[in-house]
């Protein structure tokens, strides 16, 4: 059987790379930052009900996404390998652990549409209450996403040293992704050890994230990789 060229792996890496860039943007910065009301928990809730298609779409949208950065996780296996087997398969399995932590916290969602949906298990609760537990839920699923950033984080640091390395990927992407990585990494630490700063740093910190997931994604369909040295290094010696 004839092996997969890389050529083809890196492009279909970065089509997924743009299905899951696309699937975050719209149910972070469309859907939940329209809908989740800072400390209120009433108006976030008026908000879900009123737009619960929408609710339930960027949920469904984002966990598609999941499943395709496993996909990316193992095809950049593939890419890197041949310039370190270990390092390649750390980042590939980083990289996992970060979509299983985000795709549970999903679970968070799911909670916070049921409390406010109510039903007879709820009873017990008054609305008020269904309300802050809602929100509550919505603040444990901004919690659970810092966590899984954390693994991302050191996946791209792992990953932006493998692309450095690698001779056959330009040397700005593995800088760009080392600093995206380093940045996702701070990000989720300060929010849980200075909360108050964290607010400030934010955007500073998960920029480089994007730019650098955008041009590696970007990278990927249009150059891929330069055939002539992934096969010089993936040649045995």
């Amino acid at each position: 059987m004839k092996a997969t060229s890389p050529q083809v792996y890196a492009r279909t890496a970065g089509l997924l790379y743009l299905v899951v860039i696309g699937a975050g943007l719209f149910a972070e910065a469309f859907v939940r930052s329209n809908l989740v009301v800072g400390h209120d928990a009433a108006a976030t809730a008026r908000s879900i009900l009123a737009s619960e298609s929408l609710f339930r779409f960027g949920m469904s949208v984002e966990l598609f996404g999941l499943a395709c950065d496993a996909a990316i996780a193992v095809i950049l296996y593939e890419l890197l390998r041949p310039v370190h087997q270990g390092l390649a398969l750390l980042a590939a399995f980083l990289r996992i652990v970060n979509g299983a932590i985000f795709g549970l916290t999903a679970v968070c969602q799911v909670a916070a549409l049921r409390l406010l949906k109510g039903g007879d298990t709820l009873s017990a609760f008054t609305a008020d209450q269904l309300r802050d537990l809602a929100l509550l839920a919505m603040k444990l699923h901004g919690d659970g996403y810092a966590i899984a950033l954390v693994f991302f984080g050191f996946s791209l640091l792992a990953l932006g040293y493998l692309l450095l390395r690698s001779g056959y990927f330009p040397r700005f992407l593995g800088v760009l992704t080392c600093i995206a990585g380093l940045g996702y990494v701070i990000n989720s630490f300060v929010r849980f050890l200075a909360p108050g700063l964290a607010a400030q740093l934010g955007p500073s910190l998960l920029l480089p994230g994007f730019v650098a997931e955008l041009s590696l994604c970007l990278w990927l369909i249009v150059k891929g990789v330069d055939l002539a040295k992934w096969n010089e290094r993936a040649a045995p010696s």
